[in-house]
């Protein structure tokens, strides 16, 4: 009883705090399920151990070969609408460097334009969607 008073604080004795023996040394119940995952982690970091390392790969070799005559994406009808309202808000705000401040004005007219008003840079975008697609499989062909 008197060691139940003294842990009190604590959420009752389940297994997952330490319990204090007499003798005042701590002493920590394990799952058997977590001393399996220990002794499959000590396993890992034995084989790390030994594992040779000239094997680590390299920084440069994880990055992809970008090929320069690849055709790149279009942009999309959004970017095509960004062109045009970065142009006209420069002028009527000339105050206004900042790009964010400019993303985000025309994010917000992009946001209540009706569909009518979008059609001319859909109609854009999906034009320049053919012509890359086009060239998407004429640079596949190539490649063979």
């Amino acid at each position: 009883m008197a060691k139940r008073a003294l842990h009190s604080g604590m959420a009752g004795n389940s297994g997952e705090f330490p319990t204090t023996t007499p003798n005042r040394k701590i002493k920590l119940r394990i799952n058997p399920t977590q001393a399996l995952t220990t002794e499959a982690r000590d396993e890992e970091i034995c084989d790390k151990e030994t594992r040779p390392k000239n094997s680590k790969r390299s920084k440069s070799s994880s990055k992809m070969k970008i090929d320069p005559n690849k055709p790149k994406k279009p942009p999309t009808a959004f970017f095509f609408f960004l062109e045009d309202f970065r142009r006209g808000y420069q002028e009527e705000n000339p105050e206004v460097k900042s790009m964010r401040d400019i993303g985000k004005a025309c994010g917000e007219k992009w946001k209540i334009m009706t569909y009518e008003e979008k059609v001319k840079y859909y109609d854009l975008a999906t034009e320049k969607r053919a012509a890359f697609d086009k060239a998407m499989e004429e640079y596949i062909r190539r490649k063979r």
